[in-house]
């Protein structure tokens, strides 16, 4: 037993691995939960990590860790147990959360692999002995002081949530927009074919089509900042209920406007603390906001590879660039890898979607919700599939993209639909029937128009202008 030490917790004593931060607690999830091998996002670590820290500060100043209560810590524990949590806020000791997603629903054994961890480097950090299983600087007692799994695990979540969309996805996404928007104005006088049910439409601008593009990631940015902005209400200092037992009424807002200070996000103290601890509304909220960049970014992919499809026998009407080889068995095939790897990411986030709805619809029963871990795993997830998604196809495909003015223009005149804008002239009806003679004959519309005289040939050439179709006119 020399690779283990013993800890202890309110059911007895544990062995553990000697050179482990974590405790009893951490090791029995360990050891009841082998079920996927997926750990809590490094994000969401790091949030709980700066919970710690502004829980602990909170206390501090409160004069609560110092104070006549049970176990007072010295100034010396005290700034040992702020520099543990500031640590694992810090992305250090990530080794030692071993615990799987699919555990306790409320995330207390996360909740405790983070105060035991805290707890034994801090009693290091001190120049204690941490292997003592009786704790001078305390899990529960000292890093819980004030708290609840039930209150500071979403608010956790909430945390990691905002601080990756704010920090992540709406950078990546206000990338993209600006470089589709710089497409749109670069190729603002390629004339193409429109195309509506996949079929031949009126003419448009390569750059129309663009900036077409660039408005819907535009929207998406402001989806993305709803998203964030959902989750800014803080659950911290509701404890076990709501009811706020066991903590001082200023320990949540204190919390609140420390994290808000840390990470320039105006997070706030939940209006009503019952609310706040039983449901998870708003994090169901954030991820319908991105879901819908999902479908978005797979809307604008999947266009663009119709677009790229070729180079003989698609439209080729953008050029892609070549990543990879294509085929193993067709030599000098080159595939739109980067299109079909967003699409299959957005594909993700949208499954995804349906896990949030049912952990907030069904989860939540009375003063607790019971799928916050696989919540905080699945909302972490999207965000950080949309974020590195986005940027690699903005490296790898947007960037990179050329127009193919040759393919653009050549199917313009061919268009039967090219007719639209004889309306004015001759009538819907006799519009469509040359459109149908066209078609029967091989001609264009031009062609058949002159054939037959319907025009005279400078009124033709002004109505026939495909550059006018693409702007409303008198």
């Amino acid at each position: 037993m020399n690779d283990y030490r013993t800890e202890r917790d309110s059911m007895g004593d544990v062995h553990v691995p000697a050179s482990a931060y974590y405790g009893a607690q951490t090791q029995r999830a360990v050891d009841n939960f082998p079920i996927s091998g997926w750990r809590l996002p490094d994000a969401m670590i790091s949030a709980m990590g700066m919970v710690k820290h502004a829980c602990g500060v909170a206390n501090r100043d409160l004069g609560k860790l110092t104070g006549s209560g049970m176990n007072p810590l010295n100034d010396v524990q005290v700034d040992a147990m702020l520099a543990a949590a500031e640590e694992i806020a810090d992305g250090k000791l990530r080794d030692q959360f071993p615990v799987d997603v699919f555990q306790t629903g409320s995330g207390t054994s996360s909740n405790m692999n983070v105060n035991e961890v805290i707890s034994n480097r801090a009693i290091e950090i001190a120049g204690g002995d941490r292997t003592l299983a009786e704790k001078a600087i305390h899990p529960n007692d000292h890093v819980n002081m004030g708290q609840s799994t039930n209150d500071t695990f979403p608010t956790a979540i909430h945390v990691a949530t905002a601080v990756q969309i704010h920090t992540a996805l709406i950078p990546a996404l206000t990338r993209l927009h600006a470089s589709l928007a710089a497409k749109a104005k670069a190729w603002d006088k390629v004339m193409k074919i429109g195309r509506t049910h996949l079929m031949d439409a009126t003419p448009l601008r390569l750059g129309q089509e663009f900036g077409g593009f660039a408005r819907q990631i535009e929207l998406s940015i402001r989806r993305a900042e709803v998203a964030r902005d959902a989750v800014l209400e803080l659950p911290v200092g509701g404890t076990a209920v709501g009811s706020g037992i066991n903590t001082h009424p200023e320990f949540g807002g204190r919390v609140a406007d420390a994290l808000a200070q840390r990470t320039g996000i105006a997070f706030v103290e939940a209006v009503n603390h019952f609310e706040a601890n039983a449901q998870r509304d708003a994090l169901v909220q954030t991820h319908g906001e991105l879901k819908c960049i999902a479908q978005t970014l797979f809307n604008l992919s999947n266009n663009i590879r119709w677009l790229g499809s070729g180079p003989r026998c698609g439209f080729y009407e953008v050029q892609l660039p070549s990543r990879q080889p294509g085929s193993s068995i067709m030599p000098g095939k080159v595939n739109p890898v980067m299109c079909e790897s967003l699409m299959q990411l957005a594909a993700r986030v949208i499954g995804n979607d349906g896990v949030m709805t049912v952990s907030g619809a069904a989860g939540g029963n009375f003063q607790l919700n019971i799928m916050m871990p696989v919540m905080a795993h699945t909302v972490l997830e999207s965000i950080l599939l949309l974020s590195s998604g986005s940027n690699a196809f903005i490296e790898f495909c947007v960037d990179e993209m050329e127009a193919n003015e040759e393919s653009c223009n050549q199917a313009v005149e061919q268009s039967l639909s090219m007719c639209t804008s004889l309306n004015p002239l001759i009538g819907y009806s006799e519009a469509a029937k040359l459109a149908k003679e066209a078609f029967k004959t091989g001609q264009t519309i031009r062609e058949l128009c002159l054939e037959k005289k319907i025009l005279p040939e400078e009124t033709l050439r002004e109505a026939l202008d495909p550059w006018k179709m693409t702007e409303p006119h008198e």
